[in-house]
């Protein structure tokens, strides 16, 4: 079980100090946003199954598409009109995926 984690929107300068901690992460759209580029079709379809039971277990959902073996996510809490720390724990949950 995951622990329960705040929907309250981050202001700026947390989102800021959140992505220090986040390799590769950059703010798109008023949304978490990366690029994940793998070996092939079969890697990248393997990290969103993977990524999707976290996801699913943390019952937070990405926006995400998949072309060939990039996998882009966008990762924002629409309930709560911006990023909340569950996205934050959600993109570091998808780094480990990705390893």
């Amino acid at each position: 079980m995951e622990p329960t984690l705040s929907r309250q929107p981050l202001d700026a300068s947390a989102v800021a100090a959140a992505l220090t901690g986040l390799p590769g992460w950059t703010v798109r759209d008023g949304k978490l946003h990366k690029a994940y580029v793998f070996g092939d079709f079969v890697a990248a379809f393997g990290f969103m199954t993977r990524a999707a039971l976290h996801a699913e277990r943390m019952d937070h959902h990405p926006e995400w598409c998949n072309v060939y073996r990039t996998v882009r996510v966008d990762l924002v809490t629409h309930s709560a009109g911006g990023i909340t720390a569950l996205d934050v724990a959600l993109a570091k949950a998808f780094d480990t995926v990705a390893g």
